[in-house]
């Protein structure tokens, strides 16, 4: 194995979520790869006999507390190292370690503290701060019953950013986070499971290697874990532009198909399809994908079913037509078709759910998956219905519907050796901004009908252009430098790079001639022109050099985005927005200039009163951050209420009554009808089951209806009554309109509900 596929190995096997080590950086510090150590041996077999007696099945995961502080104690001292003169914690804690829940509401009086800080042994500077949690908290989620809900690794990132230490390590025993959360900049989340430990070394090697002492404080600043991260800090708009590019390959790769098809049934399937409509279906195709995939992974579908596995799941498709294609061929993939109709019976499952007890599942709806949007990916014609029409799919192979998901699920990216390795993307960890990333280069492109032979040229930086054949046929016919000059300006490449390309044998060339021959459509005329040229042309993503034929539907940039000016917007940046936008409307005091200690929390009445509107929305970027930071509004509104309520019910003697969405005390009558002995068990556990109203839309929850108590399931009903009632947004381009839409999907998509 190489030393970059091994760093990519290891990498790909953690679950990374913003801003982590690049792999360049990691091949230049550790250019060996990662080394055993001498104890390796000795170590796991320890590791190995704590887990089991720490995570021993007859406990449940009810681990005695002294059992389970062991278990930490142990991972930092016997696996990383860290020795116990160098932890400080309780009174050896310097008191500035500290500070304030940063929660407005003036009633919450929470501090934030680490359990432990390891200390520089020199200086006696904290590097890392270190919070324990019970094995049953999830590091993601908000702590149950607390004031200000928060998980614990927001309340680590807080905590890192008041005592300006960046480095932060989170643990349940079961998943140990490490968190970098340098001022002003985007914090980055890296998680190792301890299972994962046992089975995979590699990600073991890893921790050890990263948290070890000497790779935090006993090696010069720039090759300190801090350093390292701060230097891999320019290489994260690389992974999102790479990962932007390969979907612009996929969706080339799509469209072209598509295409193959159409000839293929003499132009009829895109007969009435016009070059925006096909454009817009091939887009759609891509949102759909992710949208499976993050669900998938957050386990919000179905994924673990067996029938859905084998017939439906998009996240182990690809796994399944990998290994054909290695065990024969990729290019036997293209005489088998049944994968696009498996992705097609897919997006209408989630359309339409299913009622089968084997494979129950809601109907989620949405435009985005209805199948009467774009017919003709169905082989269906236009104004035909899902229900009433059979399909017809398009023949479109199975090599395509690889090179798509691919294109979604692995991150290829260069090592120093100049080898090309692929690190898997984790949908869970991916934020819904990072996603905007996705699609960011998509909508300033376009398709376009070809009226003549067009090549397809490519340079380095991912400048891409298709020219006329004539064109490039005249320039030269003007002299060699005429050609020259204007293909720099085509492709932003140095001349002199060019006239070497434009040289360069047909041996020497990414394809081969009889490729060529075939991308011509055995057209030997065509051929002859086209080979003069073919030292310039791009492949697409099957290796195939790119010759559009006149009729053919291909992709190119177009204007579009420059002129709607859709832009996408980071994180770190919605946040701080949203936040100094939305404070004077959640807090009454705040637009009078009181201190934070007299603002009072509206109610949850009036935050679901507020209607907050994105002009130019774009990828919707703000609306979510606006979702979730109203969300979290509501939610700590609703206890306010009930703590109300507690006390007056503390007052006059009585029983608390259970509180409305809008937290408002419910009848008696109303709880005594509250779960239905008609209603299975799962379902009375939901809050609300709603059900589609005739257009496939979720049908508005009814906000009589009582508060959950489960912590989790009020978060989720949370963003989607903001949602619901509160965000409304804008923008001249429709496809923008759809991407906003995605994106506030993935935020409020839950299990079970449309």
């Amino acid at each position: 194995m190489s030393v970059a596929r091994q760093h990519a190995e290891w990498l790909s096997l953690l679950e990374i979520s913003g801003p982590f080590l690049s792999l360049d950086v990691v091949q230049r510090v550790f250019p060996q790869g990662l080394d055993m150590a001498r104890d390796e041996g000795e170590v796991r077999r320890h590791l190995r006999e704590a887990y089991q007696e720490w995570a021993a099945p007859e406990s449940g995961w009810r681990v005695e507390p002294r059992l389970h502080q062991l278990w930490l104690r142990f991972v930092l001292t016997e696996v990383l190292g860290w020795r116990p003169e160098w932890l400080a914690e309780g009174e050896r804690l310097p008191s500035n370690l500290q500070a304030p829940a940063p929660d407005p509401d003036p009633t919450c009086t929470e501090v934030l503290r680490p359990d432990l800080a390891l200390l520089e042994p020199d200086s006696g500077r904290p590097r890392v701060l270190v919070q324990f949690w019970p094995p049953t908290q999830s590091l993601e989620k908000a702590l149950p019953k607390a004031r200000w809900l928060a998980s614990p690794a927001t309340r680590m990132m807080e905590l890192l950013h008041a005592c300006n230490v960046r480095l932060g390590l989170v643990t349940n025993g079961e998943r140990w986070m490490l968190v970098h959360a340098p001022r002003g900049e985007t914090t980055g989340y890296v998680t190792w499971s301890a299972p994962l430990w046992l089975e995979e070394p590699l990600t073991l090697r890893a921790f050890r290697a990263l948290l070890s002492p000497e790779r935090l404080f006993g090696v010069p600043a720039e090759e300190t874990l801090e350093g390292l991260l701060e230097q891999s800090a320019a290489y994260q708009q690389e992974v999102t532009t790479q990962l932007g590019y390969q979907v612009r390959r996929a969706l080339e790769v799509l469209v072209h198909s598509l295409d193959e098809v159409d000839r293929d049934m003499d132009r009829e399937l895109l007969r009435s399809v016009s070059e925006e409509r096909l454009f817009e279906a091939a887009l759609t195709v891509m949102m759909r994908l992710v949208v499976l995939l993050s669900a998938e992974e957050r386990g919000l579908l179905l994924l673990g079913n067996a029938i859905y596995d084998q017939n439906y799941a998009v996240s182990t498709l690809q796994a399944q037509l990998r290994e054909l294609a290695d065990q024969v061929s990729e290019e036997v993939l293209e005489r088998r078709f049944d994968a696009w109709s498996r992705l097609l019976a897919t997006f209408r499952l989630v359309y339409a759910g299913s009622p089968l007890p084997e494979l129950e599942l809601p109907a989620y709806g949405s435009p985005l998956f209805d199948p009467d949007r774009f017919p003709f990916l169905e082989g269906r014609p236009e104004g035909s219905q899902w229900y009433r029409t059979p399909a017809r799919p398009p023949r479109v192979h199975n090599r395509t519907v690889l090179h798509l998901l691919e294109a979604l699920q692995f991150l290829e990216a260069r090592g120093l050796d100049g080898s090309l390795e692929r690190r898997r993307v984790s949908f869970r960890a991916l934020d819904v901004e990072q996603i905007g990333h996705v699609y960011e280069g998509l909508l300033d492109h376009q398709v376009r009908r070809a009226q003549e032979p067009i090549l397809g040229l490519a340079w380095p930086r991912r400048r891409e252009c298709e020219v006329p054949l004539r064109r490039l046929e005249e320039e030269l016919a003007k002299g060699r430098e005429a050609l020259l000059s204007f293909l720099a300006e085509c492709t932003g490449a140095e001349v002199s790079a060019l006239a070497r390309a434009l040289d360069r044998p047909p041996e020497q060339w990414p394809f081969r001639l009889d490729h060529l021959r075939t991308a011509c459509d055995n057209d030997e005329t065509l051929f002859v022109r086209v080979r003069r040229f073919g030292g310039l042309l791009r492949t697409d993503t099957f290796g195939r050099p790119l010759v559009i034929l006149p009729g053919s539907f291909y992709v190119t940039e177009g204007p579009e985005r420059r002129v709607t000016g859709t832009h996408y917007t980071p994180r770190w940046l919605t946040e701080e927005l949203v936040r100094f936008t939305l404070e004077p409307l959640v807090y009454a005091g705040v637009a009078e200039g009181r201190p934070p200690e007299e603002w009072r929390l509206r109610s949850p009445r009036e935050i679901l009163g507020l209607r907050v509107c994105d002009f130019a929305m774009g990828s919707g970027a703000i609306l979510v951050q606006a979702c979730r930071y109203l969300a979290e509004r509501l939610q700590e509104a609703w206890r306010a209420c009930e703590a109300a309520e507690e006390a007056a019910a503390l007052r006059e003697g009585r029983a608390p009554r259970r509180l409305s969405l809008l937290g408002v005390p419910l009848p008696e009558e109303a709880e005594e009808a509250e779960a239905p002995e008609a209603l299975p068990p799962e379902a009375a556990e939901l809050p609300s089951l709603a059900a589609l109203t005739p257009d496939g839309r979720p049908r508005r929850q009814e906000l009589d209806e009582p508060l959950p108590e489960e912590a989790e399931e009020r978060e989720a009903l949370a963003l989607r009554l903001v949602a619901e009632h509160c965000l409304y947004g804008v923008d001249r381009n429709p496809l923008a309109v759809q991407m906003a839409q995605v994106s506030l999907w993935l935020v409020t998509m839950r299990r079970g509900r449309p």
